[in-house]
């Protein structure tokens, strides 16, 4: 079928708009005062290639929001290090956030990527829906559906990449360069589009960099 000229720039066009991927510079972000910084301190992280932020620990949860940038649906991609201290190691990604309480996340608990405690192996990478759908209600009212064990384990103290797949309601984590997702559930809240940001959990801090978005 021959396309005419106008045909051709409507199907091109349509193409780049479903298909757009747009890589941040975190450390940048930073730098130029780009990101908003909630119950943390932000410094900026040279260990290439790795030019990213690091997020220092406090008692609570802690959020870096990307100013000007709004999630809908697609792909999240970043590189992630956190270290082996049990309960002290909580890094992911918030996204769909309605405010400082009220977002998703994935995230991951390094410290139980190789755990020899099966529970705690299983407890390696969770999902939340705050605030109504905390880790401790998901835990407590559907133990091992949104958390689980990773396919392929990193070293709980090196650089891993997170690949998060937010589509038709459905969420995918995948790790490194599996194909099999270590994660698949259904999200939980009705945002359809919302703030995204880096996330550390009550007690930690972590490494963030490399971060794309795809949709």
């Amino acid at each position: 079928m021959k396309l005419t000229g106008l045909t051709a720039l409507l199907l091109l066009t349509a193409l780049y708009t479903t298909g757009q991927k747009k890589e941040y510079d975190l450390s940048s972000l930073l730098s130029k005062k780009k990101l908003t910084v909630v119950n943390r301190t932000a410094s900026l992280l040279k260990d290439q290639p790795y030019n990213g932020v690091h997020l220092d620990d406090n008692s609570t949860e802690g959020i870096a929001w990307i100013n000007d940038v709004t999630f809908t649906s697609g792909t999240i991609e970043i590189d992630l290090r956190g270290k082996d201290v049990l309960q002290r190691s909580f890094i992911g990604v918030a996204f769909l956030g309605v405010n400082d309480s009220t977002y998703d996340a994935v995230y991951f608990r390094p410290f139980n990527f190789h755990s020899t405690d099966p529970v705690r192996k299983i407890h390696a990478v969770q999902y939340i829906s705050h605030p109504t759908y905390t880790w401790r209600k998901l835990r407590d009212e559907q133990n091992g559906m949104y958390e689980k064990a990773l396919v392929n384990p990193p070293k709980a103290t090196s650089w891993f990449h997170a690949r998060i797949e937010i589509k038709n309601d459905e969420v995918n984590v995948f790790v490194n360069n599996d194909t099999t997702p270590s994660l698949t559930v259904k999200k939980l809240s009705n945002a359809t589009s919302g703030k995204i940001g880096i996330w550390t959990g009550a007690g930690s801090d972590g490494d963030f960099a490399n971060l794309i978005i795809s949709n």
